[in-house]
């Protein structure tokens, strides 16, 4: 997205994933069976996964680790440690690594926290 998201009015990109997500869920699959039903349900699974990337509010939780470490982005970080710069059991490092990997975790696979 170039602007910010009220300059293009409603409905969202994230509510227009929603809709086709939950069509596909309700009306497609309900029409279908065998494979076409099998991926109509992949298709709604990844729409949903674009909608919480949309709407995500807490990738500043591990941009912040990242800024705070030096790096501006988990490739550089990942650069960082197999290059031997930085030994990944460092608490600081691991603390990093926590919130980058507590955010995937939450687009990816949301209600899951190896914490709990």
């Amino acid at each position: 997205m170039t602007g910010p998201p009220w300059l293009y009015g409603r409905p969202t990109a994230a509510e227009l994933v929603a809709s086709v997500a939950d069509f596909l869920d309700n009306e497609v699959r309900a029409a279908t069976d065998g494979s076409v039903s099998f991926h109509a349900r992949v298709a709604a699974n990844v729409l949903r996964t674009v909608e919480r990337e949309l709407t995500d509010a807490s990738a500043a939780e591990a941009v912040g680790a990242l800024t705070e470490l030096g790096f501006p982005d988990e490739a550089h970080l990942a650069a960082a440690i197999r290059a031997g710069a930085l030994d990944a059991r460092e608490p600081e490092v691991l603390t990093t690594l926590r919130a980058v990997v507590r955010h995937r975790l939450a687009v990816a696979h949301p209600g899951y926290d190896p914490a709990d």
